[in-house]
Parts: structure tokens; C-alpha cells; sequence
């Protein structure tokens, strides 16, 4: 891909109340990709523009810029628009992902996920090969 080495790179936008830590750690340990993290809408949005990821996780629940609202924002930037984003919600009824996917997102993984499994559930729904 476009980042150092053609390593994948992801931005992890998650609140601070999430484990982005052990998210971070397993999708490096388990992918090999390089993983950006941020901990706010405001934050994820300065680093997709000046870091160009391959694709972005974005949290629905944050403080202050919600996913959906940051995932706007990220459609109004000529910069960010065609970054793929998957959305990452608790909100585990089929009507309620089906919003999220209505906003243009490119997928929605639902809460609670096993760190390992995540590797998996990104490659499908962005169709990129496992190596």
C-alpha cells in the first residue's frame, strides 16, 4: 500500500474509554500494519488529512465529535473523502448499523470484538487479501 515499506496503515479513532491500546497492539502484532492512533473526532480528522491511512476505525460513541459527525466531516475534506471508514458501535441491531451504512461508511463491527478477530472482520469488509 502507499505507506512506509508498503506497510497498511490504519487510523484507530477511538474514545479514551475504549482499550485502544490493546486494539492498537493486536491489529500490529497480528496484521503487521502500522497503526495511528487518535482519541478524539477532532484528533482523527487532523491526522487522516496529514497522514493519508489506508483506512480509518472510527468509534460511533466519542465526546465532543461523535463517529457519524467526524465521518462527515471526513466526506467534506477533498483530502479524506475516499479514505474507506468502518464505524465501531455497540449498537448491535441490524436497523440501527443499517443507518450507519446509509451515511456512506464503508462497513460498521459491532462491540463487543475479540482484538484477533478484528484483523478479519477488516480485511473482509475492505476485501483486502490476507497474506
Amino acid at each position: 500500500m502507499k505507506q512506509e515499506a508498503d506497510r497498511t496503515t490504519l487510523c484507530l479513532t477511538l474514545s479514551k474509554f475504549c482499550r485502544a491500546e490493546i486494539i492498537q497492539i493486536s491489529l500490529e502484532a497480528a496484521a503487521g500494519w502500522k497503526i495511528l492512533t487518535a482519541a478524539s473526532g477532532e484528533e482523527g480528522l487532523a491526522i487522516a488529512e496529514a497522514q493519508q491511512p489506508d483506512a480509518i476505525l472510527l468509534d460511533v460513541m466519542m465526546p465532543n465529535m461523535d463517529g457519524p459527525t467526524t465521518f462527515g466531516h471526513l466526506q467534506e475534506n477533498p483530502a479524506t473523502a475516499n479514505i474507506p471508514t468502518i464505524l465501531l458501535t455497540a449498537k448491535a441491531k441490524m436497523s440501527e448499523q443499517q443507518q450507519f451504512l446509509d451515511l456512506g461508511v464503508t462497513g460498521v463491527i459491532t462491540k463487543p470484538f475479540k482484538p484477533l478477530d478484528l484483523v478479519e472482520q477488516i480485511q473482509e469488509i475492505l476485501d483486502w487479501n490476507v497474506e
